[in-house]
């Protein structure tokens, strides 16, 4: 039992850094019905281009934030511009699982061509350091990773309910039709939106690539993980998604101290008995929206 309380705590950690990568997957789906397959990859990518300035640049991964964030921000907007804008209909989100695992596709074979198959790390003097307080250990990168997740959480918060472009996406989640009639620019939300849910992706990359030995397929792991933490939140709920997190890793750090065969098994073994009892997610709601 002596070991419970660290469980614990590498759980509330742990599930921070899971909740600072699902951010955008959920806030994406929220204001546009997408669900981004690819994005598990566009972490990995994240994770490679703190690498990449790292090694080649000697750029610290932290600084390297202020190149990547904006970079991944990017590359979020070009892929809703290039693809998700052309999806239309009933059929939307159902389609949107198709594109974007074709651009998960083309992102892991890029990816294989220009850093090859072998597992990297992101190296940093704080990645395998930690501190010792009241009998817990506390990595440094898992501590950065917490603050990234506050900063990530809280700043979301701000744009969606105290700026007018939050107004204007919280309209377009509500109903798409009635956002237009009253002149708001719906295109121009989603792929804002879109860019700042895979910009969110730098620093959950950056922070999940100096915790973790990665390659280009790493990122099918991570999106089933994900996915697996927003349909517990409920699909669109940005809350819903820290809480799941959070509340799945801790899960699995707690049971990996008596049956660590297990552990894995139980991080999805909570998705399925939470979705029999509420079929929404802990935080979902059941009305449709209008597209």
């Amino acid at each position: 039992m002596s070991q419970l309380p660290q469980a614990i705590t590498d759980g509330i950690l742990g599930g921070a850094v899971y909740a600072l990568m699902a951010a955008g997957l959920t806030l994406i789906f929220g204001v546009m019905d997408i669900i981004n397959i690819a994005q598990g990859i566009l972490v990995v990518l994240a994770a490679y281009l703190s690498y990449a300035l790292s090694v080649h640049l000697h750029i610290d991964p932290l600084l390297g934030l202020l190149i990547t964030v904006p970079a991944m921000f990017a590359v979020g907007a070009a892929i809703e511009w290039a693809f998700m804008r052309r999806l239309r209909g009933r059929e939307r989100t159902a389609m949107s699982l198709l594109v974007s695992y074709a651009v998960a596709v083309v992102i892991e074979g890029a990816l294989y061509q220009v850093f090859g198959a072998n597992d990297v790390a992101i190296q940093a003097p704080y990645v395998n350091s930690g501190v010792h307080v009241l009998g817990f250990d506390l990595p440094y990168i898992y501590l950065i990773g917490a603050g990234l997740a506050v900063v990530a959480f809280a700043a979301i918060y701000l744009l969606l309910y105290r700026t007018t472009f939050g107004r204007s996406v919280r309209a377009t989640m509500q109903d798409k039709v009635a956002a237009r009639l009253i002149g708001i620019n719906v295109n121009r939300v989603a792929a804002i939106t879109f860019g700042i849910g895979v910009g969110v992706t730098a620093a959950g990359g950056m922070v999940f690539g100096a915790t973790n030995a990665f390659s280009p397929n790493s990122g099918y792991d991570l999106i089933s993980r994900l996915l697996s933490i927003v349909i517990l939140g409920g699909l669109g709920s940005i809350g819903g998604a820290a809480a799941a997190a959070l509340f799945m890793v801790t899960a699995e750090e707690v049971v990996n101290i008596w049956q660590p065969v297990w552990a894995t098994a139980v991080y999805y073994a909570v998705l399925v008995i939470v979705l029999l009892v509420r079929p929404v997610g802990i935080f979902g709601k059941p009305e449709a929206r209008s597209s």
